[in-house]
């Protein structure tokens, strides 16, 4: 080092500063990356991701590798910087090289390379990778011993060590990548993809047509009864029942009905029952899911939910489902949202107590109890267990409510009152 002028040591030392710079970036910019854009860019053939995804396969050989460089690159860079502080200034040179080098080491090598890694991960990165491709052949049998001494250490510590990257994510951990997606994917299409991940949170009940509203023929009425109800049926698809609907012989087509009556010029009771379709029965408590599934698989558009002694509770079909994806259709008959909220002139708002708890805190960001009843109206009755009188006020979970309309043993309509439209603490 004697022979070795100062500016050249200078310029050795400036050198070996760029290159712990290259190392500590690198690091960052690899770590940094997000792997599943990686993934589909490699997948798409981009060479600079694909150079990456094959050395983050193992980071821990990569890690070794940028380690064993930046501190070789280091501990010479302080050597040389030593020598120059000596050359300088003496013993005193030492620790104001210590000093100088460490300032230097921590702005320029270390916190400005990684802050711009961190900013600009993929250009970094792919461009860093050549080089890293190249050291990792180089250096293979030093990052493999180190490697091996590391791993050894860490199994004696009782650590388990793996060299794969897991990367898979949760459903809850897609949702919030769908959240963040921002404007990269359409508001409408990320509703949609996180209501496919809220399909196995939500079982059949909640979607489902109640016991009370299923359109339904007892077959035993008389038939001018049972044409009257098949003219002003709005449903493709009609229930038959033999005196109560727990006693269901068959799930009738009108359409195929008519086609029946008409091609055989006869109108009669047999005629139903040969129009209709045996029952597909499905078990409450199923997710949806499942229940898309089931009907995918079973080829079926509509079934009836039973509980556990084979009671009927409800009706769903495959349009509810897909509904709970896509938005109501246009051609749906049930009524809207929309049409069970009615906004007042006072700011609150009168809803029919049919209303769906569920959609009324998807639409209107409320967070109503959901571990129970299914619709407004049972949630008011649990809530006082009793069927209470008009004008009666209550508070639920933070929401001020008063009964407006009660008829029939049920509630009818509720006005949650303005200043309590977002839930209070």
């Amino acid at each position: 080092m004697d022979d070795i002028s100062t500016g050249v040591l200078f310029s050795l030392l400036i050198l070996l500063l760029v290159i712990s710079g290259y190392f500590s970036g690198s690091e960052t910019g690899m770590m940094s990356l997000n792997r599943y854009k990686l993934r589909h860019l490699a997948n798409q053939g981009h060479r600079g991701a694909k150079r990456v995804e094959k050395l983050l396969s193992r980071p821990d050989r990569l890690i070794g590798l940028i380690l064993i460089g930046n501190n070789l690159v280091n501990i010479l860079a302080s050597a040389i910087a030593t020598i120059i502080g000596m050359r300088l200034y003496g013993d005193l040179g030492v620790a104001m090289a210590t000093g100088a080098l460490t300032l230097v080491v921590l702005v320029f090598a270390e916190v400005t390379p990684k802050t711009l890694a961190a900013l600009y991960p993929e250009r970094v990165s792919y461009a860093s990778s050549i080089v890293l491709n190249i050291l990792m052949k180089l250096l293979y049998p030093l990052v493999w011993f180190v490697n091996g001494i590391t791993n050894t250490f860490l199994r004696i510590l009782g650590l388990k060590v793996d060299s794969g990257n897991d990367s898979k994510l949760s459903s809850e951990e897609l949702r919030t990548v769908v959240d963040e997606a921002g404007g990269l994917i359409p508001r409408r299409h990320q509703d949609m993809l996180l209501s496919i991940l809220d399909l196995e949170k939500v079982t059949v009940e909640d979607l489902m047509v109640p016991r009370n509203e299923i359109a339904a023929i007892n077959i035993n009425d008389d038939w001018k009864s049972i044409v009257r109800q098949l003219s002003h049926s709005a449903h493709g698809r009609i229930v038959l029942y033999r005196d109560t609907i727990d006693e269901v012989v068959g799930m009738l087509r009108v359409r195929e009905a008519y086609r029946l009556m008409m091609d055989k010029n006869e109108f009669s009771k047999e005629v139903l029952l040969r129009a209709a379709d045996e029952v597909y029965f499905i078990p409450e408590g199923t997710p949806l899911n499942i229940q898309l599934l089931k009907f995918q698989r079973n080829k079926e558009r509509i079934g009836l939910i039973v509980d556990e002694y084979g009671d009927i509770q409800g009706l769903i079909t495959l349009e509810d489902i897909l509904e709970e994806i896509v938005g109501e259709f246009t051609t749906s008959i049930a009524p809207t949202l929309a049409e069970e909220v009615t906004p007042q002139a006072d700011g609150s708002l009168i809803i029919e107590g049919s209303a769906n708890i569920r959609d009324l805190n998807k639409s209107l960001k409320w967070d109503l109890p959901t571990d129970g009843p299914r619709t407004l109206n049972g949630l008011i009755l649990e809530h006082l267990e009793d069927i209470p009188d008009a004008q009666v006020s209550i508070q639920i979970g933070g929401y001020q409510m008063e009964i407006v309309e009660v008829s029939e043993n049920m509630i009818k309509q509720v006005k949650v009152l303005s200043n309590h439209l977002q839930k209070t603490g």
